[in-house]
């Protein structure tokens, strides 16, 4: 039987998260941030509109941002409980700095949402605005609200 390597985002005790941003690896240098909105096993998930409506937000204005050409991905966990953020040769406080920014600016946007055309999403009809902007005012609150060192509880630098 073939043997299987357990991923590094199961080695973490998921019931010590609490919501915040964290270093979740780092490779070469690409750093995988997780921004986790929601405590995990908490029965309280982003349902798919909300986490798809804030894929679309964050991905554009991050990507439009100052550490924009060094994005690889951002996207939704399935779990429902936050966010991968991959920055090539990005500086912790230079990407919370940044992801503080364009919570702010997906609060404040007025106007038409991102990709939400058929041509540009192939699930269009699944986007709403507001529960982006309720999303990322909630998230931006907890950030703002405390000292994000990147570490999961228990790690050391």
């Amino acid at each position: 039987m073939e043997k299987v390597q357990k991923i590094a985002s199961f080695t973490v005790d998921h019931d010590l998260l609490t919501e915040g941003i964290y270093v979740s690896r780092i490779d070469g240098d690409i750093t995988t941030y997780d921004l986790r909105t929601r405590v995990p096993n908490a029965d309280d998930y982003m349902d798919n509109l909300t986490m798809h409506s804030v894929e679309h937000m964050i991905a554009t204005y991050i990507r439009s941002s100052k550490i924009g050409d060094r994005v690889i991905y951002f996207g939704p966990m399935g779990c429902q409980t936050g966010f991968y953020l991959l920055v090539r040769g990005a500086d912790n406080s230079e990407v919370l700095t940044t992801l503080i920014d364009v919570l702010k600016k997906t609060v404040s946007h007025e106007g038409e949402m991102f990709g939400a055309v058929r041509r540009e999403c192939g699930n269009y009809k699944n986007l709403d605005l507001s529960a982006a902007k309720r999303e990322c005012e909630r998230y931006l609150k907890i950030l703002e609200g405390k000292e994000n060192d990147f570490l999961y509880k228990g790690e050391k630098i």
